[in-house]
């Protein structure tokens, strides 16, 4: 579709799997560049989706695997993602929509031997795209690097964050607020347990980075947006907030 006109605001669909994952800070980004955001339960709705009429496509967690095809919505959203990319749709994909990106480049997706859980950091070999964090990790699939595709950022589990083309995928969860925090220690709170996580711990560590974690979250989108998707400005290229600005209630 292209966004040739800078008259005309981006069009954005957020691809949701449940409940429990809202786009948190991504939704405040978006609203920094006037985005026109749509957010489709693809879990729920199996209309299909034109990926081209949108400007930028953002894949958001879930709690099931993205090579799960047992789970109805899981080859759809891989065969959307896919035109997506194959018609230069840039898409952002966050720990099960980057691995979600990563199948449908190629790449191996699998469960890990280790999973990962808390607020961790993350070798960078691109701050400036992906600071070292510490970000947010909930997941226990993890992924080869795609064919062509540049890692960015990675652990000893496996790859954190990669671009190919117009398009990023990461391992971690940049968009996590306090609230989605809250609502996550809630619902699966059986799987703290069974990983051994302290859970008021966790969310002690939240709300005590929240201000950090949403500042890095906002520079990484914005930097995403200008250098990897680039995509026009917007309203005044203002995704990323002026320091000191004041903090929005997403989640």
């Amino acid at each position: 579709m292209g966004t040739s006109d800078p008259d005309r605001r981006p069009r954005v669909l957020i691809l949701q799997h449940e409940d429990p994952t809202p786009p948190g800070h991504v939704t405040e980004w978006l609203v920094g560049h006037d985005a026109d955001v749509e957010v489709h339960r693809i879990d729920l709705d199996d209309r299909e989706v034109d990926p081209t009429a949108y400007d930028l496509i953002v894949s958001l967690g879930s709690e099931f695997a993205a090579f799960d095809d047992s789970k109805p919505f899981v080859p759809r959203e891989a065969a959307l993602m896919r035109r997506a990319v194959q018609a230069d749709v840039p898409v952002l994909g966050l720990c099960f929509g980057g691995q979600m990106l990563a199948r449908v480049l190629g790449a191996e997706v699998f469960r890990s031997p280790t999973s990962e859980i808390g607020w961790l950091p993350v070798r960078s070999r691109d701050p400036e795209l992906v600071p070292e964090g510490p970000w947010f990790q909930w997941h226990f699939d993890t992924f080869r690097a795609p064919p062509g595709a540049t890692v960015v950022a990675e652990t000893d589990v496996g790859p954190q964050a990669f671009v190919a083309g117009r398009s990023l995928g990461l391992q971690f969860h940049p968009e996590v607020t306090t609230d989605i925090m809250d609502e996550w220690v809630r619902v699966y709170r059986h799987e703290l347990d069974a990983d051994g996580v302290d859970p008021d711990a966790l969310l002690e560590e939240t709300h005590r980075l929240a201000d950090r974690s949403r500042a890095n979250a906002m520079r990484l989108f914005e930097r995403f947006w200008q250098r990897v998707a680039r995509l026009p400005a917007g309203e005044r290229g203002r995704g990323e907030p002026a320091e000191g600005g004041a903090r929005a209630s997403a989640g």
